[in-house]
């Protein structure tokens, strides 16, 4: 992996190890990859340590059709009505300029790193 493939995922991994959007999986696996990389830092272990993190970042990410769903039931009793209703709008918003995936900033850089990979469209 070249440097600045290799920063590009480094960057977002830490959002992801750090981001209060981002599930305890999803911290463990960014933690994960970084105690690989730390520990070896030759090619071969860096893509064995990022194929890992991708195979378990793969289904990770909310779809925007998720994200609607949750904002159409479980985070109205959760956020209130105001809130759950001013964020559906927003995602609908999105979903009709073509957005794929939840905005948060975990799900947006979890995707970001898996459409570097080809393992997404954004």
């Amino acid at each position: 992996m070249d440097k600045e493939l290799f920063d590009y995922v480094a960057e977002r991994v830490e959002i992801l190890k750090t981001a209060d959007t981002s599930t305890q999986v999803t911290r463990d696996a960014a933690t994960a990859w970084q105690e690989a990389v730390a520990a070896d830092s030759s090619e071969a272990a860096v893509e064995e340590a990022t194929n890992k993190f991708l195979g378990i970042m793969q289904d990770r990410p909310t779809t925007i059709d998720g994200v609607i769903g949750f904002l159409s039931g479980p985070a109205k009793e959760m956020l209130g009505e105001e809130a759950a209703a001013a964020g559906l709008a927003v995602q609908e918003q999105r979903k009709a300029e073509g957005a794929k995936w939840c905005d948060c900033p975990s799900c947006k850089a979890a995707t970001e790193i898996l459409a570097k990979f080809g393992r997404v469209e954004l």
